[in-house]
């Protein structure tokens, strides 16, 4: 009787091994993504089913990969059987390829689509300030179009409405005063006109390396966020 043979090929020694080192999780990093490319800020939208666990579903993913995610928000849509997840990540041009790719392999997920870097980026934050000087306080508020959402003796909350940059330098000038406490909700996102944001209907989206050509063109002329 001869002796039982496994498969046929070439020793284990011999045998070729995926490339890339593995994470913290185990799983291997693909080494392109490794490789050395400048970190560009871009935002993200993807059109979900409106059920329970896809934000976690999503989030998870993220940690997951060790994903560079600056801020993640969802919400309704016009159908309610949809929801928007809206994220602002920060990698090279293969990490966002990347973000994409493994977001569509979510099951609850319809459509994703890097925006165009004019598409319209907007922030809230709630800042909760020492009022001690109640005028130089109210001079700073207006002069970033704040809202007063509450008030006392001893501090003033206001809401500021914008773009990143503006909530950045608005939170600046506040902390002069003492800053008590911030809250902020991320960026929320359209694309402009009547291209979509995210759906099945969306135009074929470019690659993120021409996406990152816009960027810098659109820069050149005015503050992407």
């Amino acid at each position: 009787m001869s002796p039982k043979r496994g498969l046929e090929g070439p020793p284990p020694e011999e045998r070729p091994t995926p490339a890339g080192r593995r994470n913290e999780q185990g799983i291997r990093i693909d080494p392109e993504v490794e490789a050395t490319h400048e970190p560009r800020r871009t935002v993200i939208s993807a059109l979900v089913e409106h059920e329970p666990g896809v934000l976690a579903e999503a989030s998870g993913l993220f940690s997951r990969r060790q994903f560079n995610i600056e801020s993640l928000t969802v919400g309704p849509t016009t159908d309610e059987d949809r929801a928007r997840i809206t994220m602002v990540v920060e990698e090279p041009d293969p990490g966002i390829d990347q973000i994409k790719k493994q977001l569509r392999k979510l099951v609850p997920v319809i459509s994703v689509r890097e925006l165009a870097p004019d598409a319209m980026r907007r922030e809230l934050a709630l800042v909760k300030v020492d009022a001690e000087r109640p005028d130089q306080v109210a001079a700073v508020a207006d002069m970033y179009g704040a809202k007063t959402v509450d008030s006392s003796p001893e501090t003033a909350t206001f809401e500021v409405t914008g773009a990143r940059q503006k909530i950045d330098a608005a939170i600046e000038t506040f902390s002069q005063f003492g800053i008590r406490e911030i809250s902020r909700t991320g960026t929320t996102a359209l694309a402009r006109g009547t291209a979509e944001t995210a759906g099945p209907g969306s135009a074929t989206e470019v690659s993120s390396a021409e996406t990152a050509n816009q960027a810098q063109t659109y820069t050149q002329t005015q503050t992407d966020d």
